[in-house]
């Protein structure tokens, strides 16, 4: 083909594929199963998400930082940037787990108190997928304030894994035994799932 100014122009009519970046943000909460979030990371990854995580305060002492650096390529984000610093990608979809009583109550009230609930305020907000994977026990799961605060989520479109055949809190001093079974699975599972609708 010629240009107008003559000169050749060649066109390649099968232009490779391009495969778009999907970037996952995974908020991780102070829980027990929070030291084992490389599960999950690895999981997003194999179905070709790149990862970036981000941890309440609470959260940081179970994590070990320099592994998973190692394995997302990136820090853990868990305050807000300062002046000149380089904002993260922005996410296509967002879970958190393991999402805790604490994250799941102030999220529902519109509480931002912290870089975690802010990502996570923001995200209800777009047009993304979010899931959460809690982990609770029955007696925090039974008070009316949380039972509220799971409704208004779903209300806002947020995939709560809570009953259901999906996970179910566990009886009051006994997280330690439910951290090896802690379901990562079913959050990837989910954000599939709700990438389809």
């Amino acid at each position: 083909m010629i240009d107008r100014l003559g000169e050749d122009v060649l066109l390649d009519r099968n232009p490779p594929p391009t495969v778009p970046r999907r970037v996952l943000s995974v908020i991780v909460c102070g829980a027990g199963p929070a030291a084992d979030v490389g599960k999950l990371v690895k999981l997003a990854q194999q179905r070709g998400w790149i990862v970036q995580l981000v941890a309440t305060p609470a959260a940081l002492p179970f994590l070990d930082t320099v592994e998973l650096k190692a394995l997302t390529g990136s820090v853990i984000r868990s305050t807000y940037l300062s002046p000149g610093q380089t904002r993260a990608p922005r996410s296509n979809a967002v879970i958190v787990a393991p999402a805790t009583y604490n994250t799941i109550s102030k999220c529902a009230l519109g509480i931002s108190d912290t870089y975690a609930l802010g990502v996570l305020a923001e995200a209800i907000g777009l047009p993304i997928p979010v899931v959460m994977l809690p982990f609770v026990n029955s007696a925090l799961a039974s008070r009316r304030p949380f039972e509220r605060a799971i409704v208004q989520l779903r209300h806002e479109g947020v995939h709560v894994l809570l009953g259901d055949g999906t996970v179910e809190p566990h009886p009051p001093g006994t997280g330690s035994d439910h951290i090896d079974t802690f379901p990562w699975q079913l959050a990837i599972e989910a954000l599939e799932t709700a990438e389809l609708r």
